[in-house]
């Protein structure tokens, strides 16, 4: 039985402006063939059993023939394979979607195309730049200014420089200077205002705007480079006042997540907001202990302790998980009162239908065990935790002669390498804020980076992080709670301060 073909427009490169539609072939492909400008965190959502074909196309240099791309497309689909052709933008527009189509449908290989948000109107959008406006431009004309290899530069600039709308160039950076003379041979004004948008939509985004007969000189001067839009018309003078995507607080820096896997995307996504360019480097692992004979003693503990008090999210989830696993839900914790030692673990416990009871203000083990000493009196505590988790909780809980069990559910594990190209940015400077969430993730890093701690600031979510840090010499700022929010915040005041 044959397969299915699907042409899926990936958008601009911004994650957030791939489509949903897109995003569910995505993620129940068998093969996805992909582009060059496809975003690296799309990518990453192919699933791993998937295989994964880079056909990395760019000027003048095609890792894989267009003709084979379509023979690869009906080979996979005649296996029975489902089939994602992964495009960056939109497939139809000179993405030679068209094309690829021709040899499926002569082999009866069914196939369906699902739209992508194109270049052409995302990027200008993030520069400030509407393409038309009703005191400027009622139209917008979208042209290549790419020409097949060996062959001259084909555009009817006489008639665009007529036509009195918005012209958007894709693929063209390499021959903005032939577009700009060819558009003013015709007669358009050289104060005509003009934009050009490198890596649009994303953390590397850069901008520059002038005049028809300047800008190729000061896109030399900045040495732009593809990928890149070219816009041409009066909309162009709009790009400051309407600019919002280079005002967001952290556009332009660089953050390092050291965060394990499990928990890095709270994080990762409240910098993405925020312009930041986020590089995912998880430092530690975290590993359940609870199999089936643990579980059996956390189940006769939970009834035996008045209060069952967790200290992180992760702890959270791998207990409920093996609840779940075992038939078991939240009726377990019957009328027990339940601490949480932060909003953090407060919220993941709300995920499963349980609202702490106690949550302290400064999220710590100290303040936690504290507030229990001080309301629980002639209460039981049963402590669910890591393996290497802070003395404080139990030295407040011996203070106040609380009786309590310290149950270890899981353990932290080091990881043992990070990315060569990621230690190069760091050791180079390019790396801006590195993120430390725990004494671990401080711990591991500097396990693996020896070096180069000068380069960058650790951004530290509470004292004891902040004092592991400030061992190894490296630069901190603390946030004032232990919460991923306030060490947005702290690195957003740290951003103004320098500018």
């Amino acid at each position: 039985m044959s397969g299915k073909v699907w042409l899926v427009g990936a958008g601009p490169g911004d994650l957030g402006l791939l489509t949903i539609k897109g995003l569910d072939i995505i993620k129940s492909a068998d093969v996805v063939i992909y582009d060059r400008l496809v975003g690296e965190d799309i990518l990453k959502l192919i699933p791993k059993n998937a295989e994964k074909i880079d056909a990395g196309k760019k000027s003048a240099e095609h890792k894989i023939p267009q003709e084979n791309i379509n023979k690869i497309l009906l080979e996979k689909a005649i296996q029975g394979k489902n089939v994602v052709r992964l495009k960056g933008g939109d497939c139809f527009l000179f993405g030679r979607g068209g094309e690829e189509l021709e040899l499926l449908k002569d082999n009866n290989v069914d196939f369906e195309v699902v739209p992508g948000i194109t270049s052409a109107l995302a990027v200008p959008a993030y520069g400030g730049i509407p393409v038309t406006h009703r005191d400027f431009s009622s139209s917008v004309h979208i042209i290549t200014g790419h020409q097949k290899q060996n062959t001259p530069l084909s555009i009817n600039f006489k008639s665009l420089a007529k036509c009195g709308g918005t012209l958007v160039f894709l693929m063209g950076v390499e021959n903005l200077g032939n577009i700009t003379k060819g558009l003013m041979s015709e007669g358009m004004r050289k104060d005509m205002p003009c934009g050009v948008i490198e890596q649009g939509t994303t953390p590397e985004q850069r901008k520059i705007i002038s005049t028809l007969d300047n800008i190729e000189t000061i896109c030399e001067k900045e040495n732009i480079k593809s990928p890149a839009v070219i816009i041409v018309g009066e909309v162009c003078s709009l790009n400051e006042k309407f600019d919002w995507f280079d005002k967001l607080p952290l556009k332009g820096k660089s953050v390092i997540v050291t965060r394990p896997k499990d928990r890095e995307e709270t994080l990762s996504k409240k910098l993405k907001a925020l312009g930041a360019k986020v590089i995912k480097c998880p430092c530690i692992e975290t590993i359940s202990l609870i199999d089936d004979l643990t579980f059996n003693e956390i189940l006769d503990k939970i009834k035996a302790f008045d209060c069952v008090a967790f200290t992180s999210p992760f702890g959270v989830k791998i207990v409920f998980e093996k609840l779940f696993e075992k038939n078991f839900d939240g009726r377990i914790f019957g009328n027990k009162k339940i601490a949480a030692i932060g909003s953090a673990t407060s919220a993941q416990l709300k995920k499963y239908g349980l609202s702490a009871d106690f949550v302290p203000k400064t999220y710590d083990g100290k303040s936690l065990g504290a507030l229990l000493g001080k309301t629980l009196k002639n209460d039981s505590v049963l402590l669910l935790r890591a393996k290497e988790g802070s003395a404080e909780i139990t030295k407040e809980l011996t203070k106040a002669k609380i009786k309590f069990e310290d149950k270890t559910i899981y353990y932290t594990k080091y990881v043992n390498s990070i990315d060569n190209e990621i230690k190069q940015k760091i050791v180079n400077g390019k790396i801006d804020f590195i993120t430390f969430t725990s004494q671990s993730t401080v711990k591991a890093f500097t396990s693996i980076i020896k070096y180069g701690y000068d380069k960058f600031i650790g951004v530290c979510i509470g004292e004891k992080t902040n004092k592991e840090a400030l061992k190894y010499g490296i630069s901190t700022i603390v946030s004032k709670k232990a919460s991923v929010c306030d060490m947005i915040s702290s690195i957003i005041l740290e951003v103004k301060k320098c500018r």
